[in-house]
């Protein structure tokens, strides 16, 4: 096992040591597990047979605006200040990265065959930790394992699923999918993961799931019956809170050349911004000549205790409160409210199949 005790935080307290559930899923040491293990499929590789990347290197954002072509999808995590892209090109190869940002460890994660990017804190009890990919499948998401227990979590939701830490849950960070254009705007002064010092030889920059991100298409690996209420392979925003989800299609949201659109998950008013100019990266044989499928963001639309109202003006979001300008990344860059940062509320850019499956009672937002 590997725990890093270095980091501060709460007092560390010790992991429980025994038996891998990489090895066996059914020991009678572990607390009832919270699924079915016969539901665990696997995607043909052993444990870290899709290989992480444990030791990250960036460059900065500012010379290297060319890096990547501006429709490019990246995975972008800002957290006390430190914001940092992780192209898809990379982790459609790896779908995990073990980083620190911000001073806090975190485990940065992609599932290609859900199209879902979902970010956590690493430290459990105090306790940091890295994941690493089990070989497993679980309504065809990856399933990770953290290398001190070897415990299985479930990607989508950072729940410890099979193991010595059942019932777990780790801390999330909202980290939006974002056309390479979107993020070197909004972070001039981010960084950037340079894959070409991974520490592996992958064909970065092809799709090797080419012509899977079809609406009449099946998911691969996947067990069990599929919502009916919409095609497996809608893309859809989802949203949990308040003990509410809801999915909403993107054809709903996509408008143009940008929208804002106003909805209400629980009890809490929300704002989704969307833009175009991101390319799907399953679709074509190459990352940058996927369709255009845009990029989403939800925030909470309070400022000041005022719910503001958005429009998309064909370049920036303007309130109708203040007409301060917003970016995709929900801070202000002109007008009387210039420096403000929306709060940004978790989501999945997903699909359908997969949401329902560990989501069962969403709703489904119609037009």
């Amino acid at each position: 096992p590997r725990i890093d005790t270095s980091q501060e935080g709460p007092a560390v307290v010790a992991l429980p040591d025994g038996p891998s559930a990489l090895d066996d899923s059914l020991n009678d040491r572990f607390i009832d597990p919270l699924i079915d293990s016969r539901d665990l499929l696997s995607g043909g590789l052993p444990p870290d047979g899709i290989p992480p990347i444990d030791a990250p290197v960036f460059l900065d954002v500012a010379g290297n605006l060319e890096i990547l072509p501006p429709n490019e999808p990246v995975v972008a995590l800002e957290i006390n200040g430190d914001a940092r892209a992780y192209p898809v090109r990379a982790l459609i190869w790896h779908e995990i990265v073990n980083d620190t940002v911000g001073g806090v460890p975190v485990v940065v994660t992609y599932c290609p065959l859900c199209n879902s990017a979902a970010t956590f804190d690493r430290r459990i009890n105090g306790a940091s930790t890295t994941f690493g990919t089990s070989g497993m499948l679980y309504h065809s998401a990856l399933v990770m394992y953290d290398r001190a227990t070897e415990s299985l979590w479930t990607h989508f939701d950072g729940r410890s699923v099979i193991g010595l830490l059942t019932g777990s849950v780790l801390d999330e960070y909202p980290s939006p999918l974002l056309a390479w254009s979107d993020f070197r705007e909004a972070y001039p002064t981010g960084s950037v993961l340079d894959w070409t010092r991974t520490g592996f030889s992958r064909e970065y920059g092809r799709n090797p799931y080419e012509g899977y991100d079809q609406p009449d298409s099946r998911p691969d690996l996947f067990r069990g019956g599929i919502d009916d209420r919409a095609a497996a392979m809608t893309r859809v925003v989802g949203i949990a809170l308040d003990d509410e989800s809801i999915a909403y299609p993107l054809d709903l949201l996509m408008d143009d050349s940008g929208s804002a659109t106003p909805v209400t998950v629980g009890e809490e008013s929300l704002i989704i911004f969307w833009t175009a100019g991101q390319a799907s990266a399953l679709d074509d044989a190459t990352l940058a000549g996927g369709r255009d499928v845009g990029s989403v963001a939800v925030f909470d639309p309070v400022v000041d205790q005022t719910t503001l109202r958005f429009e998309y003006d064909g370049e920036f979001f303007v309130d109708s409160e203040t007409g301060s300008r917003w970016s995709i990344a929900g801070d202000s860059v002109a007008g009387p409210l210039k420096g403000v940062q929306l709060n940004r509320v978790r989501h999945l850019d997903t699909f359908w199949f997969a949401w329902a499956a560990y989501e069962p009672g969403t709703h489904l937002a119609e037009g």
